[in-house]
């Protein structure tokens, strides 16, 4: 039997029928995917963050470039509004830590 036969509606899911059932859990695991694949980009940007702040510190720079993280939490606005920006200094603050 499939999951979608032996989920009770609502079990789980908050669903009444269990045609909405499994159409949830099959999306939860959509998201579940995403959320992963997010994680990995995520962890991803810290590395190559990493670089960049390391070459501009043994190049004689600062570790932080203030106007390109006003560029970036910029774009997170305009793309993603008002979350958008607390999405972007998560990142930054993430990818840099606290400053």
């Amino acid at each position: 039997m499939s999951a979608r036969t032996t989920t009770s509606p609502g079990t789980d899911t908050g669903a009444h029928t269990p045609e909405a059932a499994g159409i949830i859990h099959d999306a939860r695991q959509r998201i579940d995917d995403l959320d992963g694949r997010i994680i990995g980009l995520v962890q991803e940007r810290m590395a190559v963050s990493a670089v960049i702040q390391r070459e501009r510190l043994t190049s004689g720079g600062r570790r932080v470039n203030l106007s390109r993280e006003m560029e970036i939490l910029a774009h997170y606005r305009d793309q993603l509004g008002k979350p958008g920006t607390a999405l972007a200094m998560t990142l930054l603050e993430l990818s840099r830590g606290q400053i």
